[in-house]
């Protein structure tokens, strides 16, 4: 008698735009913590490219590749895009839109306030309360409490900086980072 092939349950797909190649390392850091402890949820990671910085650029180019992604591959159970702070206010009727945009689409929009270098930042051990003013003094209190830390640089690097609990210590204080992190079944307990 012939066993049958065990099925392997098809992992849940997620969309995550990124505004810059250090993003993109994080949500692939993401994703290695996450595949160490279950193989349920998969990251698709997006570069948004080019943005310029401007944050319903970013949000509009993400439409239109995940919109390109779902009839290509199929739906996703969840989207979100990683953005920076440092321009909004810049154009106010722009930034009204980004919401507006956010909704339709189904996107969970995580701030990095006011920069991705300050939300890293916020992992590391004694640095969660942080709150740089602008993203020079992100930039530079980052490399001060973490020389080898580089712009861009990859996930493999970046995981000998950040681990399971550098992500849930920014997590607390970041309830948009916390909301994604759940809704993609980011590991909790690392040890269990």
């Amino acid at each position: 008698m012939r066993r049958g092939r065990a099925l392997i349950p098809q992992r849940r797909r997620v969309f995550l735009a990124c505004e810059g190649e250090s993003e993109q390392s994080y949500g692939a850091l993401l994703s290695r913590l996450i595949d160490a402890q279950h193989r349920r949820t998969y990251l698709d990671i997006v570069l948004v490219q080019p943005g310029g910085g401007d944050p319903l650029a970013i949000v509009e180019r993400a439409s239109r590749l995940m919109s390109d992604r779902v009839r290509r591959f199929g739906a996703y159970t969840e989207r979100a895009v990683l953005l920076d702070t440092d321009k909004l206010g810049l154009s106010p009727e722009r930034d009204r839109r980004i919401e507006a945009l956010a909704e339709r689409e189904g996107f969970r929009l995580i701030w990095q306030k006011p920069c991705h270098e300050a939300l890293l930042l916020r992992h590391l051990d004694g640095c969660a309360a942080l709150r740089p003013v602008n993203t020079a003094r992100a930039a530079e209190e980052l490399q001060r409490r973490c020389a080898t830390y580089r712009k861009g640089m990859a996930a493999m690097r970046l995981a000998n900086l950040i681990d399971v609990h550098g992500v849930l210590r920014a997590a607390a204080v970041e309830p948009a980072l916390d909301d994604f992190l759940t809704a993609i079944e980011f590991p909790r307990d690392p040890a269990g």
